[in-house]
């Protein structure tokens, strides 16, 4: 059951209309620059994601919703290709119910757009790391209702 969002669904259509790596490689950094910067406070031990050679932060907020709980999710990197990985996960899962995203395994989602042949593996790694800690708080969360 790998479900997508409307957001990651514009991301993937625009990444096909680019031709080469290198044009997507830019639009995955303009993806990382849109996200709002989390404060000092939120850039803490707890948030970090561990795994990742850049330093990884993610954010987990939730709120009731009519199906389940919905978490939404904010992050942010040292990194500005990484930022944009980031931003391609939160798109794929913010903003849906904890069970959902806990029944969503992205690698395979983003293997559809062509997204980790192309990355090295530490960042493939990394990649990995940081849908592996958002599902991880969408299952407690979702054991938790």
């Amino acid at each position: 059951m790998n479900k997508t969002t409307p957001a990651f669904d514009e991301i993937a259509e625009n990444l096909s209309f680019l031709d080469d790596w290198e044009d997507r490689y830019r639009y995955i950094i303009e993806l990382g620059q849109g996200l709002a910067p989390l404060t000092d406070e939120e850039r803490s031990a707890d948030n970090k994601v561990h795994g990742c050679a850049s330093q990884v932060w993610l954010v987990t907020e939730s709120a009731p919703g009519d199906a389940g709980t919905i978490l939404t999710f904010r992050g942010d990197s040292d990194a500005m290709i990484v930022k944009g990985l980031i931003a391609i996960v939160l798109a794929l899962y913010s903003g849906r119910t904890a069970a959902d995203i806990a029944a969503t395994d992205a690698m395979p989602v983003l293997d559809s757009i062509g997204l980790r042949e192309h990355l090295s593996t530490q960042r493939s790694n990394g990649l990995a790391a940081m849908v592996a800690r958002l599902r991880a708080d969408a299952q407690a969360t979702a054991q938790a209702s």
